[in-house]
């Protein structure tokens, strides 16, 4: 470990604004060091090269939930400044959280009660809305709506102005290969923001959007594997709760709610096979507050549907390429974790299986799905069938011409603190995250990788609920892997050399 390095609050601040503008492709003069940094709307690579640089610059490794407690450029850089210092009381700047009781966190405002008749159409809605819109799966399901109904779509986009927001999603839409113009006047997008009360409209907006639309699909959520459950709270949980508020007021709309097999991460489920419609009411051993947020929003949406929503649940496991053209979100976690291994030439030697699933087939078994009468009340498994393990995946990456080579989880993590040193590798700005430690049991990386504390997911209900419709989870085999090696390879991410 470097020795700590002596910068006052104003140096720490002018370093922390010139590498946002960096990464957020802006000017020094755009950056709001008042600002909430959760506004810039930070994936979790991006929060990763924050602290990355913040390393490089102090001399140590300021823990990510920094990020959350000084959530201000301002803040953060007298926090750090007092660390270096010596100010400060806190050692390694490594802050311990609060207990977090979820079983007290799901509660559902009273206020939410479904009103009125459903008369709408399952199978054929007039108008959709759709949280989402403007990531990854949400533009596959976006694409699959508008072939299979001839209904309208508003989705809900954070933006300053209209155009602004049809221009997110169409651009969003064409990055992956999905858009076609024929369907601009069906797209229709709707100002506001996940992560605010109302969804971020005014009373009238919300009330007037809640008349005309049909049924609801939220898949939006904020995805990030740094921030603390308190940090991702509004936009996963209270975003959740105002989705759920718009189904209930003035006519009952069915809900489509995009969960995670996350919501199975508890240390009750370990080895074991929990299937659809299983409970999930232990929350013990659910470390990363991504997968926390998803256990609180699905027990709001399990309430809502006591309550007597019409309600149905999709939990995809980590999402693939597709399966067709291999396009992907290639800066999503595992890709960069996949890069970086490549280009530090090993893997880590953990017992881990490949249930990633294709985003073609989660989009159309959702569209599918979410038409069907049977389904309401119901919750869906869009796991992998038959997953690959990681070691089958080196051996296949080495007939393709890649040097790679599995070590133990410790001699990688050596490597990875020692060797891997500079931005080049994506690793650099993951290490943070991939060296953290999560609550007194100390659960590590591995850990979170080990099949012996994963739940064995079961997905035969949900494939005997697709039986007929010709929808398939394609097979990870060596078809699948050229064609997503092949698109990586073609844009770039991925090189030889």
């Amino acid at each position: 470990m470097s020795l700590k390095n002596t910068y006052t609050a104003e140096e720490i601040q002018s370093c922390l604004v010139s590498n946002l503008a960096e990464i957020l492709a802006t000017t020094s003069e755009e950056i709001d060091v008042e600002e909430n940094l959760e506004n810039y709307g930070l994936d979790s690579a991006q929060a990763m090269i924050i602290i990355s640089k913040l390393e490089n610059l102090l001399g140590f490794k300021p823990s990510p939930v920094l990020l959350w407690h000084y959530p201000t450029i301002a803040t953060l850089s007298q926090r750090l400044s007092e660390e270096v210092s010596g100010e400060s009381q806190v050692k390694d700047a490594n802050i311990a959280l609060p207990f977090l009781d979820l079983g007290a966190e799901a509660v559902l405002d009273p206020t939410i009660q479904p009103v009125g008749n459903n008369a709408v159409s399952i199978t054929n809605p007039q108008n959709i809305f759709l949280t989402g819109g403007t990531g990854y799966l949400g533009a596959f399901i976006i694409k699959e709506l508008l072939a299979e109904t001839q209904a309208n779509i508003y989705c809900l986009v954070r933006a300053a102005n209209v155009a602004e927001a049809k221009s997110k999603l169409t651009k969003n839409l064409q990055q992956y290969a999905v858009w076609d113009d024929k369907y601009s006047s069906r797209l229709i997008p709707i100002i506001g923001d996940l992560a605010q009360s109302l969804l971020g409209m005014s009373q009238q907006q919300f009330n007037d959007l809640s008349a005309n639309i049909d049924t609801i699909y939220h898949s939006a959520a904020l995805l990030n594997y740094v921030y603390p459950y308190p940090a991702l709270k509004a936009a996963n949980v209270l975003g959740t709760q105002e989705v759920l508020r718009l189904a209930c007021q003035t006519k009952v709309k069915p809900v489509h709610y995009v969960s995670s097999v996350a919501v199975f991460e508890s240390n009750a489920y370990a080895g074991q096979v929990v299937k659809e419609q299983d409970n999930f009411d232990d929350w013990q051993g659910i470390f990363l507050g991504y997968s926390q947020t998803k256990w609180v929003a699905e027990k709001l949406v399990k309430i809502a549907g006591d309550r007597g929503l019409p309600i149905t649940i999709y939990r995809p496991p980590l999402i693939s390429g597709d399966s067709k053209t291999g396009i992907c979100n290639t800066h999503d976690f595992i890709n960069l974790m996949i890069k970086g291994c490549l280009q530090m030439g090993s893997f880590p030697d953990v017992d881990y299986m490949l249930d990633m699933s294709p985003v073609d087939y989660v989009s159309k078994a959702v569209v599918y799905l979410s038409r069907q009468e049977k389904s309401i009340g119901q919750a869906f498994h869009l796991q992998h069938p038959q997953p690959a393990s990681l070691k089958s995946l080196v051996e296949w990456i080495r007939t393709f011409g890649f040097s790679l080579e599995m070590i133990p989880y410790e001699q990688w993590q050596s490597d990875l603190i020692n060797n891997v040193t500079d931005e080049d590798n994506p690793l650099y700005t993951l290490r943070p995250f991939l060296l953290e430690r999560w609550s007194d049991e100390q659960i590590t990386i591995p850990d979170l990788y080990l099949q012996a504390r994963r739940p064995i997911i079961s997905c035969e209900a949900t494939l005997e609920a697709l039986k007929g419709s010709s929808i398939v989870c394609p097979p990870i085999d060596s078809q699948l892997l050229i064609t997503y090696t092949s698109y990586l390879m073609q844009t770039g991410f991925l090189s030889l050399v």
